[in-house]
């Protein structure tokens, strides 16, 4: 395709809420908690849970995927993965990631940069043991992020899998497991008419404090 392709007048107007001081909570995981909720009560909404994680690659470009949060709290934001994985190895190199909520028809989005570390291994095995058993052996054939032959080549592990796993428990493998991304920044962002959005940051201070600040859009 040779023609530039000219987007200019893919636009809408935001006007379905707004996000101001005296409104808001002054703990952002408590923030999160109520549009979370509102995300989750939305009909329009497919997956609340479903977040963009970004972490930085060794020639320095940061790399997106989707993921699926799995738990929140005061802690932080766990997700689970491969930790062979692109993302798997990004985070152990660097320890940190980018986590990126946008729930289009509420016209609201959330920014989290955080820490990143593993959670425990009882709480890995835990949750790896309330999958469906059908997951738990996806989690056990891919060699996530790996260049493979072909789709038959997963294919054929699982069936063999399948009948060895038949009638007993599957082991969570040791290189699959969850992370929790504990966050020093929040940022909070409301769409609004004229481009002029509201954005809320809240930045972590010595580890104790949240400062609350508003960003020009």
């Amino acid at each position: 395709m040779n023609d530039s392709q000219n987007l200019y007048d893919k636009r809408k107007t935001y006007e379905k809420s707004q996000l101001i001081e005296s409104e808001i909570k002054q703990n952002p995981i408590e923030q999160f908690r109520d549009w979370f909720l509102d995300a989750e009560n939305a009909p329009e909404v497919a997956e609340a849970n479903a977040m963009a994680i970004s972490t930085v690659e060794d020639d320095g470009c940061p790399r997106t995927r989707m993921v699926l949060l799995k738990a929140y709290s005061a802690d932080g934001f766990t997700f689970y993965t491969n930790y062979d994985s692109r993302k798997g190895r990004s985070i152990e190199n660097t320890h940190k990631a980018c986590l990126h909520f946008f729930w289009p028809s509420l016209e609201r989005q959330i920014i989290i940069k955080a820490n990143v570390e593993r959670v425990a291994e009882n709480l890995s095995d835990g949750y790896f043991h309330s999958r469906p058993k059908g997951s738990q052996l996806g989690a056990v054939v891919s060699p996530q992020s790996q260049e493979i032959p072909d789709r038959d080549f997963l294919e054929n592990k699982l069936k063999h899998l399948e009948k060895e796993f038949e009638n007993q428990e599957v082991p969570r493998p040791e290189n699959w497991g969850g992370y929790i991304a504990k966050p020093y920044e929040i940022e909070f962002w409301q769409g609004r008419p004229n481009r002029l959005h509201d954005r809320i940051l809240y930045s972590l201070e010595d580890n104790i404090d949240w400062k609350i600040s508003r960003l020009a859009p």
